[in-house]
């Protein structure tokens, strides 16, 4: 006997254009869209795991793309590429957003459109391609999302302070002074 569907047939069209093709088995999926406040088998392992490929896949495609820059660059990089923010813009463009399973708490909070869950969600799935194509089947909806991406960028973006040091330099202004005015919030962050 066949399991039910867990997807709605516009949900599963949707989810399978977005991967490039048929699913075969939901659960994995399923559990990549599901928030913890939905379900007790939620996104957070597939993410775990989503963000570690995603850095392999976008660390070996700048290795080979930028094949001069040095570490520091690449690094540069990489970290723009792998953001918890960019992740949520691309989960965003390509309408996953309406394919997530989130409590009510979260629905209410806005998560639908939250950058935290939206990012992690895109994490979620690319772990579960991982886990249920391999490698090259990851690496291929990565570079097909983030491949325009990768394409214009054309130089490393500059953390805001080497930004602010460098254009001082060019002015002919003196470095800026750094005072930390306040801390506050938890250590870790």
């Amino acid at each position: 006997m066949a399991a039910a569907p867990i997807f709605s047939p516009t949900e599963r069209a949707a989810l399978e254009a977005l991967i490039g093709k048929p699913l075969s088995d939901e659960g994995p999926y399923l559990e990549a869209m599901t928030h913890g406040s939905h379900g007790s088998k939620s996104y957070e392992r597939l993410e775990f795991l989503g963000d570690r490929v995603l850095g392999l896949v976008i660390a070996d495609a700048l290795f080979s793309r930028f094949s001069e820059e040095p570490e520091g660059k690449l690094s540069s990089r990489l970290n723009a590429l792998v953001s918890g923010e960019l992740c949520a813009d691309i989960a965003r463009e390509n309408g996953i957003a309406p394919l997530m399973r989130l409590g009510k708490q979260a629905r209410d909070d806005g998560g639908h459109d939250s950058a935290n869950i939206l990012g992690d969600v895109m994490e979620a799935l690319i772990g579960a391609i991982y886990r249920e194509d391999g490698l090259e089947a990851a690496r291929a909806f990565i570079l097909k999302l983030w491949g325009e991406r990768l394409e214009k960028q054309l130089s490393a973006p500059k953390h805001p302070k080497s930004a602010l040091q460098e254009w001082a330099a060019v002015h002919q202004r003196r470095s800026p002074d750094y005072q930390t005015v306040s801390r506050d919030g938890p250590h870790h962050a």
